[in-house]
């Protein structure tokens, strides 16, 4: 991923030269193969390049088109050849993804980001027009952050700089936070109130000193697609998914794939074999990295992704992470954390990884993430049955939830109960007890970010589109909302693609009949019918993957000292998200193996040691004490209650 930055003073004047060399120095290690800088008047616009295609070799940035507009661009474009053939007056084959951007934005304007098939950020400066467009593709995989003051905007690939260098602390967002703990914040928050992420398929337009957020495309909830037998459907899904995985081997240097074990990664790996064996991938080659632990017993993965590399006849990179779970946050204090989950110590297996990646000087690292989401991982009825409510289709419901109820051994009302349920709001039935929010979070902490803290739950509606078709969105929503939160790696440098969330490969899902996809007794129907010939039989008819969860206990129990001390003196608490008692009465309760909200936990476990980053004396400049609206406050208490503490002899002793 290219790293692009820009400044625009609204009063005229340039940017500081000492200002702009600190801007640089912190976007270059996320683009080292060089890059340039527009300068005019009191605007400035940073490009610094990582090349994965050949195009983007020869791609000059920023660029400057015949109207004046200054365009940087992040990204993989992988309608190029289509877009070529509608533009050929000013375009060639051997066009570089940006000069087809640009073209496309001089002919059609903000309308062309419709037609901008691939991952990628755009930044649009027009200095005639005293306008700025920031925009994202539909799924939000690479980030792009702004700034507006009444003074400047500035707009960024990267957070750090925009936080750094603002010659201003920022308060905590507390939304961000909630949202954090339980789900993931709303794609168009940061960590810090004042700097905003563009969300996915939508753009940002800033001028007159104003932002305005505008949506350019959005799934056609109107769209259906109908085969006459499954088999149609099956080669149709073929077609698609090997277009998917296709577009992302577009690298002229060897790219590297997740290889877990499950379907999604080795559909995956196996597809890109079928590609190369064809010759329909630009890669020199593909290799895998896959991870595993003989000593838990709901992660042994090693039988099957071996299964992938037998049929393949290529051994990948092993990585034995038994052993290696510790709650253990050994932060480096000089390093600046931007952001939950980011600056922490590395562990053994990161390291393996890095050595890995250099070693094979791969710039492309292939995920499987999306899939289980978007093919009926999760085998439940519940969409079908609601689409067959909300059309009063009786006489199919009838026959279908018989075949549910036996499939499932679940009774008939529990599963028509399970369908109507989601055309009523929430909290009419309550809260089922799985789904509870933890005891540790402060009542009015909860009250005031309920939204987030639920993931911004939304009823699905009786008319309209689908059911499923709604639920299909939510879905999609929340993987954006994951990915807006990601971390971007500079050590090793490398661009993540996500061959599951390609558009057209989610427009067909969408637009299909649900059945297709989940069956009675057939978890992931569609998908083991078409990749039958491509994946092994001991992949597609393997039984779903378990969520290893006994080595974060084992890690509370190791680790039950040091959490036991931190545990005292919590930021998080004395900002009134945590209740540290009730929070430290958790982790007893799961030292000695009893049933806890795991991921809650450990979440709030990040969220704290990131707190404690936050709060150290080389960073808290960077934060500001109180957030307007809903007040995070207690930073400057929490640190003069630290620095007494440590004055004094320690009384802290470990809990039995």
């Amino acid at each position: 991923m290219s790293a692009q930055f820009g400044i625009w003073n609204f009063d005229g004047k340039p940017a500081d030269r000492e200002y702009l060399e600190k801007i640089t120095s912190a976007i270059t290690p996320y683009g080292p193969d060089g890059g340039d800088g527009y300068t005019k008047g009191s605007i400035t616009v940073l490009y610094r390049a990582f090349h994965t295609t050949k195009e983007s070799r020869r791609e000059t940035q920023p660029l400057v088109t015949p109207s004046g507009s200054v365009i940087t661009w992040d990204g993989r474009l992988d309608n190029r050849a289509e877009l070529i053939r509608q533009l050929h007056d000013v375009l060639t084959i051997g066009s570089t993804d940006v000069d087809i951007v640009a073209a496309a934005y001089e002919q059609w304007g903000t309308n062309c980001l419709a037609k901008l098939i691939g991952d990628w950020t755009l930044s649009i400066c027009n200095p005639q027009q005293r306008r700025l467009i920031l925009a994202k593709d539909f799924s939000g995989i690479r980030h792009l952050y702004y700034a507006l003051s009444k003074e400047q905007v500035t707009w960024s690939s990267v957070l750090d700089p925009l936080v750094l260098f603002a010659g201003k602390p920022f308060p905590i967002d507390e939304e961000y936070i909630a949202g954090w703990l339980t789900a993931f914040p709303a794609v168009n928050l940061t960590p810090y109130h004042g700097i905003h992420a563009v969300p996915p398929s939508s753009y940002v337009v800033v001028e007159n000193g104003k932002a305005t957020v505008k949506t350019y495309w959005d799934f056609d909830p109107n769209k259906k697609i109908r085969c006459r037998s499954d088999a149609e459907y099956e080669e149709h899904f073929r077609n698609v998914f090997a277009e998917a995985v296709r577009r992302r081997l577009r690298s002229d240097s060897p790219i590297v794939a997740e290889l877990s074990g499950g379907l999604d990664s080795s559909s995956i790996v196996c597809m890109a074999d079928v590609m190369l064996v064809q010759g329909g991938a630009e890669t020199p080659r593909l290799d895998t990295i896959s991870y595993y632990d003989d000593s838990e017993p709901n992660w042994n993965e090693r039988p099957y992704f071996t299964k992938v590399e037998e049929k393949r006849g290529r051994t990948g990179c092993h990585i034995d992470v038994g052993g290696q779970q510790s709650l253990k946050f050994d932060f480096d204090f000089d390093r600046f954390a931007v952001a939950p989950g980011s600056g922490g110590g590395e562990s053994e297996a990161a390291r393996r990884f890095t050595a890995f990646v250099i070693s094979n000087r791969s710039r492309v690292l292939l995920s499987g993430t999306g899939g289980d989401e978007s093919l009926g991982g999760v085998p439940t009825p519940t969409p079908e049955l609601a689409n067959l409510l909300a059309r009063a289709r009786l006489r199919t419901l009838g026959r279908q939830i018989v075949a549910w109820a036996l499939a499932k051994r679940k009774p008939i009302l529990h599963l028509l109960f399970d369908a109507l349920r989601t055309f009523v709001p929430a909290g009419l039935l309550g809260t089922p007890k799985y789904d509870r929010l933890p005891a540790w979070f402060r009542a009015d902490f909860v009250k005031r970010n309920f939204a987030a803290l639920r993931g911004y739950e939304r009823r699905v509606r009786l008319f309209g589109p689908l059911p499923s078709f709604q639920e299909n969105v939510s879905t999609l929503d929340t993987l954006r909302r994951q990915l807006a939160c990601s971390s971007v790696s500079a050590d090793p440098l490398y661009e993540k693609r996500y061959p599951y969330l390609d558009r057209d490969l989610l427009e067909f899902l969408y637009a299909i009949p649900r059945e297709q996809l989940v069956r009675p007794k057939q978890r992931r129907s569609l998908m083991r019918r078409a990749l039958a010939e491509i994946v092994p039989d001991e992949v597609l008819n393997r039984k779903r993957k378990g969520f290893a969860v006994r080595g974060s206990m084992a890690a509370i129990s190791e680790d039950w000292p040091s959490l036991f001390e931190v545990t005292q003196h919590m930021v998080s608490d004395s900002l009134g998200i945590v209740d540290a008692k009730a929070f430290r009465e958790t982790l007893q309760l799961a030292r000695q193996g009893q049933e806890i909200p795991t991921v809650p936990l450990l979440r709030t476990l990040g969220i704290e040691f990131w707190l404690q980053q936050l709060t150290h004396p080389n960073w808290v400049r960077v934060i500001a004490d109180t957030q307007h609206g809903n007040a995070l406050t207690g930073i400057s208490a929490h640190i003069a209650a630290k620095e007494k503490t440590e004055s004094e002899p320690s009384q802290i002793r470990t809990a039995p």
